[in-house]
């Protein structure tokens, strides 16, 4: 587990053969630290092994003391997707063919990232700004998506609003809240024994893609628990990864 964060950082894991998509890589951990070994880099390995670009995010944690700590995590998503398509020819990168891939707390940073593309979160620092933060498709994997009941208590809800928050602060801070017609395509997965974030959650953005006319893919495994990465061996939870390589190219994104 990674913590302390100073700055943000991207690390780039690049195939050999670029097929020209990319994908923002960011790990659980809820908010007090980021599990990167687990979950971050075998999911680079996977990727780039389909001929993608990873990008892993290694973003700050809301409770090291910055001066406004709530959107820390949401400025650091929204910057890395602006420089990463800034850098798209370096990269032999389509700047229309870049997605995010989030695990549990990362999962909520990139949905929030993925719902919240009109929000300028932070002023902008440069030329990359011009970018757009916003991603072609989404990836979240046991995400946690709403701070209120059933996730209330859980680490990433205490660490990005507090466990004394209102109704109100929750749902600003809540994925579900924010999703449009116009927000990415998404692929999401839970396993039903998922004691450490509800599966409801999943059921919640679910439900709130197909009010509004998102496309969604959803997949609830019968067994596979909570962090099970690129899949745990001898769950369904393992299945994951061959059905999200043909969701994208069901999406057109993988040539």
């Amino acid at each position: 587990m990674i913590s302390n964060i100073a700055a943000p950082t991207l690390e780039v894991f690049a195939p050999a053969q670029p097929n020209g998509t990319a994908m923002l890589i960011a790990a659980g951990g809820g908010l007090t630290g980021i599990s990167q070994a687990t979950e971050a880099y075998p999911a680079a390995r996977w990727l780039t092994d389909q001929g993608i670009t990873a990008f892993v995010l290694t973003y700050r944690l809301p409770g090291e003391g910055w001066s406004d700590p709530t959107p820390a995590p949401l400025q650091d998503g929204q910057r890395a997707l602006r420089m990463i398509r800034a850098a798209a020819e370096q990269y032999r990168i389509d700047p229309a063919r870049v997605g995010v891939l989030g695990f549990s707390a990362g999962g909520y940073v990139l949905g929030m990232v993925a719902v919240r593309s009109d929000c300028r979160s932070y002023a902008p620092v440069d030329a990359v700004d011009e970018q757009s933060a916003r991603p072609d498709f989404a990836v979240l994997l046991y995400p946690v998506v709403t701070l209120g009941a059933p996730s209330d208590q859980t680490a990433t809800a205490r660490k990005q609003v507090g466990e004394h928050a209102s109704r109100e602060v929750r749902d600003t801070w809540s994925v579900q809240s924010y999703v449009r017609a116009n927000d990415p395509p998404m692929f999401l997965a839970q396993a039903a024994d998922d004691t450490t974030v509800s599966p409801q959650n999943t059921i919640l953005l679910e439900a709130a893609c197909r009010e509004h006319g998102v496309p969604v893919e959803m997949h609830r495994f019968d067994a596979g628990g909570h962090g099970f990465g690129m899949g745990r061996p001898g769950t369904p939870s393992a299945a994951w990864p061959t059905l999200c390589r043909a969701w994208l190219d069901r999406q057109g994104v993988v040539r």
